[in-house]
């Protein structure tokens, strides 16, 4: 049959693994907006504050970690409250309205694990949607292929938009700074004091290193 001919040409293992890597990227939103972020709980204070001293030695020793107004437990270096949240969260990157969750420190890596695979969906759709266009200058040509032309232009700017995205957050990983300490870096004590631009910059590879593993 023209099945099992299709599939002897392999002609069906390319629809199936878009299928799946569109349920990847499903399954991976819904995790990383339903996972806590790293939200910061009054009994971890202690145990946090502790080795502050020992990962980040150029941090000035006269900056003190201070108690958060909001939720009122003490914040440990690189967290910020959020007030959409309401919790303070560990390294806190942002709060993604697309997600109606923060990026901190336990989702941020398969934050970037989604983009990347939203990416290549992305991309794959739009190579399908651009294959199954032929143009003509006519009327008829466009009534015909209004729904392609559009999805085509939606996926562009969605491509665009994830493409940047993900090439702006693994620039900074690979700087080991967060979202709001590069766009706040003169509001924060521990960098506005701090003797070097960047404190928590170990090189390219340990950051990376350290961030995905």
């Amino acid at each position: 049959s023209d099945l099992q001919k299709q599939e002897e040409r392999g002609e069906l293992l390319q629809p199936l693994i878009f299928v799946l890597l569109v349920l990847c990227s499903v399954l991976l939103y819904f995790k990383v907006s339903l996972m806590d972020p790293g939200f910061v709980k009054p009994e971890e204070e202690e145990g946090e504050n502790k080795g502050q001293g020992v990962v980040i030695p150029q941090i000035p020793g006269d900056i003190k970690l201070r108690r958060c107004g909001y939720c009122l437990v003490k914040q440990p270096m690189r967290a910020k409250h959020c007030q959409l949240c309401q919790h303070c969260v560990r390294r806190y990157d942002h709060h993604c309205p697309w997600l109606e969750n923060c990026v901190g420190e336990r989702n941020h890596p398969l934050f970037i694990v989604y983009l990347s695979v939203q990416l290549v969906v992305l991309l794959w759709g739009g190579q399908v949607a651009w294959s199954g266009l032929y143009f003509e200058q006519s009327w008829e040509w466009l009534q015909r292929n209004i729904f392609l032309l559009v999805s085509f232009l939606l996926i562009f700017i969605f491509t665009i938009v994830v493409l940047l995205l993900l090439v702006s957050h693994l620039y900074l990983i690979s700087c080991n700074t967060t979202t709001w300490e590069f766009m706040s870096h003169h509001r924060i004590s521990y960098l506005r004091h701090s003797e070097l631009e960047n404190p928590f910059d170990q090189g390219i590879i340990l950051n990376l290193w350290r961030f995905f593993c």
